[in-house]
């Protein structure tokens, strides 16, 4: 099984590019931070982030994702993963947990995702939803931050520039395997 993360700073069009991806054929898994911010707020809790077990909810999610995610096709493509999670930790200044940096530990030794990661860039500003609040030039700092992280765990980052869909997804496609015959 071979998985390869996007990663990139919120806004960015990762889960667009992500469904793109899925159109094509591709096994995608969802990202799991927006995910525990829907249903946080969907319960009434307006800012989950500024929760202590905000990140390690988020682990937590993505482990199971991980774990449960299809397992017929060769390919597997995840919205962020462990090491996005620890960047986010970086970004609100937080130090890792036990939980956190067990699951880091986990994917890395393991090998569980491709050296290979999609950074997908930025689009020139960060429209703000629910989840994402945080203004473009903070979405910056966020993306350097992600940088640094993968880059300091031995990852290739593979540019995705801003773009119209249908070249992202070419971006991507090119640096894949060929699927196996179906």
């Amino acid at each position: 099984m071979r998985r390869y993360v996007l990663t990139g700073t919120p806004g960015a069009g990762k889960t667009t590019l992500l469904r793109g991806l899925a159109a094509c054929g591709h096994t995608v898994v969802e990202e799991a931070a927006t995910d525990v911010i829907a249903w946080a707020q969907a319960r009434g809790e307006d800012e989950p982030w500024t929760r202590e077990s905000f990140v390690d909810e988020i682990v937590a999610l993505q482990k199971r994702r991980q774990l449960t995610a299809p397992t017929a096709d060769a390919v597997q493509l995840y919205d962020r993963s462990p090491l996005c999670t620890l960047a986010l930790a970086t970004y609100q200044g937080r130090v890792p947990s036990s939980a956190l940096t067990a699951e880091v530990e986990r994917v890395t030794t393991q090998g569980v995702y491709e050296r290979q990661v999609f950074f997908v860039r930025n689009l020139g500003f960060c429209e703000p939803t629910a989840a994402r609040r945080i203004s473009f030039r903070q979405s910056l700092e966020f993306e350097r931050i992600h940088e640094d992280t993968y880059r300091a765990f031995g990852h290739e980052l593979v540019d995705v520039p801003a773009g119209d869909l249908a070249r992202r997804i070419a971006t991507v496609e090119a640096v894949l395997p060929e699927r196996r015959a179906e």
